[in-house]
């Protein structure tokens, strides 16, 4: 009887665990649903501010100002890797630090900021390069956040000490695919496509102040656009993650419970099978 009673402690052990995965995924579902919208509604003025930084770029290759043109092309590069502060979300935060790990093997010279606990817990252990990091922001979601991130990264880009500023994180692409995405924050980049783009703008007061108010707008909302979608992301990969451990405690409750009738039919046979050898004793 004894493995019978561990069989059966163990289904309501896995019971529990599902009512508690379960909880979660309607919790990450919830949560989902509302990143979701706000990464949507943010991400027309991300691209479009985008967009006007690089055309400004573009038409401005003879310009001096620092945001246009690397400070120091011999200096280190700054990742800023941004991952979650829990973790039960899949592998949300594995991919943006083995990209780090790949990213760090291929460009030792480099500084980094850490956005979540995740990424702080794994490179504090693995590395000295990490010069600052940021946690809880994730719980407190606010736009003033970001911006003091913001910031910190140009006060040291603009400290000469950096060639280039990195930004890995996880793009949102559906619910069930979350793509790991490197964007250069500054200087800031150019492309091919640009070359064909014809349109040009007239600066008031001059082109190093309008650049310098629009750079840092720049940055505060693509630091801002990072996080929407990395809140995005995580909560989707908590959801599909958590799914799949109810959906797995399904079958392993199914399993044990077969286990269990066959244990217990085992059992009584047994029984059975004693009392009857018994009673034929007693009557021969």
């Amino acid at each position: 009887m004894g493995n019978i009673n561990d069989i059966k402690e163990r289904i309501v052990s896995v019971r529990s665990t599902k009512q508690i995965t379960n909880a979660m995924k309607m919790v990450a579902a919830a949560k989902m649903r509302k990143a979701q919208q706000n990464m949507f509604n943010a991400r027309p003025y991300s691209k479009k501010i985008m967009d006007i930084t690089r055309i400004v770029r573009m038409k401005n290759r003879g310009s001096d100002n620092l945001y246009l043109n690397e400070t120091n092309p011999s200096g280190k590069i700054l990742y800023i890797f941004v991952t979650a502060d829990r973790g039960l979300c899949g592998s949300f935060n594995g991919t943006i630090t083995r990209t780090g790990e790949q990213l760090i093997e291929e460009n030792p010279n480099c500084d980094l900021i850490c956005i979540g606990k995740k990424s702080h817990d794994y490179f504090r252990k693995r590395t000295d390069k990490v010069i600052a990091h940021f946690v809880g922001l994730m719980e407190k979601f606010e736009f003033s956040n970001t911006s003091k991130i913001a910031d910190k990264i140009q006060e040291l880009y603009l400290s000469n000490e950096y060639s280039k500023v990195v930004v890995i994180f996880n793009e949102f692409v559906s619910v069930l695919q979350q793509s790991v995405k490197e964007l250069q924050l500054l200087p800031i980049p150019t492309t091919d496509s640009e070359e064909r783009v014809g349109i040009d703008y007239l600066y008031e007061p001059d082109a190093d102040t309008v650049i310098d108010n629009l750079v840092q707008r720049y940055l505060h909302f693509q630091m801002w656009q990072m996080f929407l979608e990395s809140s995005a992301s995580e909560q989707s990969s908590r959801m599909t993650a958590m799914d799949n451990a109810t959906e797995n405690a399904k079958d392993l409750i199914s399993s044990l419970q077969l286990q269990y009738n066959r244990e217990r039919q085992a059992s009584i046979t047994t029984e059975i099978i004693e009392v009857a050898s018994g009673a034929e004793a007693i009557n021969s």
